[in-house]
């Protein structure tokens, strides 16, 4: 097999294609769509009900890995052993959670040939949940105040602080807004049970909630930047239905972010944007968003061009995208042989063995 036909083999996480999404999926979608040369695309999966490991148009094989919490060694040696049969070329993760292990191992990763393109240690310190207010005031952006606690007494008095409605946040995922604080102590004991502590406690702000994909080099420059609007939200607040704006407040709200942290891979802003025009950061998320499959769309497929980087291509920053593509989420029942699902379980890999037959 020659070099230009060898397949580019791609390593990918976040397959769970359920109510609350992985981007994994959508980063594949648009990894398929816009690389011009034979793929061989690996799952990698926490869970054997993800669907992203049944679907025969995304993963050539999928394996099971351990949940983050058993630490960077594990992962190590799980990705090893997988890159022995598989040869890997370019990892991607896509969870909030997992990326301190992947950051951790990605030197190593590099001298077996793994190539990846993830932010530094300081890099996503400084946009974490808990650090999110300070990086606001270093970089001057407008951030909502908020507490972290540990205790469920500490909430009154922060209630009297910051009023009603209040946001109850996890440290990784889940958000709910609070209009009483018997509903603020119900969240509170619902996510520390899921994420553990701390609990982060947020100034609500009222307004319109915006979104915006983007891409850094790593050097300060951002390559691409997708502003998205929701039109349709879930009751988990996921955005089952978006649409590309013309914001250049946005546009510039995102490049400078880029340059302050100088970013390196994707990120995703989560932001409110008041009556008064003012755009307070609720969030910035360390990788793709799940809705990213629409950037490829937009025609800044920032997927595509995070694997070119993560191979050392130059790819120059996208200058224009499509206003007014719309994205719309929709699920259907896939049906799958119960052996599928018995020999991942069993074995924890699986290969798309229709996909194998039809290439």
């Amino acid at each position: 097999m020659t070099e230009n036909t060898k397949p580019l083999v791609i390593a990918v996480t976040g397959l769970n294609a359920i109510d609350s999404p992985g981007p994994g999926v959508a980063v594949i979608r648009a990894i398929r769509d816009g690389l011009s040369r034979p793929l061989r695309i690996i799952g990698l999966a926490y869970e054997n009900l993800e669907p992203g490991i049944y679907m025969d148009d995304i993963c050539d094989k999928t394996y099971q890995i351990s949940y983050p919490a058993a630490g960077a060694e594990v992962l190590y040696n799980s990705i090893k052993y997988i890159h022995d049969q598989e040869g890997i070329d370019v990892i991607i993760p896509n969870f909030d959670a997992e990326l301190f292990n992947f950051i951790t191992i990605a030197p190593r990763l590099k001298t077996m040939g793994i190539h990846s393109f993830l932010p530094s240690f300081e890099m996503f310190d400084a946009r974490d949940k808990l650090n999110l207010y300070a990086f606001g005031q270093k970089h001057d952006l407008l951030v909502p105040k908020d507490k972290v606690i540990y205790s469920v007494n500490e909430l009154p008095q922060i209630g009297e602080e910051f009023g009603y409605p209040l946001v109850v946040k996890g440290k990784y995922y889940d958000a709910v807004v609070a209009y009483t604080l018997e509903q603020a102590q119900k969240a509170f004991y619902k996510i520390s049970a899921k994420w553990g502590y701390p609990i982060i406690i947020q100034q609500y702000i009222a307004g319109t909630e915006l979104n915006v994909a983007a891409l850094g080099d790593g050097e300060g420059n951002a390559i691409s930047v997708i502003p998205m609007r929701k039109t349709y939200i879930t009751d988990k607040g996921k955005a089952w239905a978006g649409i590309t704006l013309e914001d250049e407040a946005l546009l510039d709200l995102a490049k400078k972010i880029t340059a302050g942290t100088k970013w390196r891979g994707g990120f995703e802003i989560e932001i409110m944007k008041t009556d008064k025009d003012e755009l307070y950061i609720m969030e910035i998320n360390p990788r793709f968003p799940a809705w990213i499959y629409l950037s490829a769309g937009a025609g800044q497929n920032q997927p595509a061009s995070l694997v070119k980087m993560a191979l050392g291509e130059t790819v120059e920053p996208f200058t224009t995208y499509d206003v007014g593509k719309l994205f719309i989420r929709y699920s259907w029942d896939l049906i799958v042989d119960l052996g599928k699902f018995q020999q991942f379980s069993a074995f924890g890999s699986l290969e798309n063995i229709k996909k194998k037959l039809e290439n």
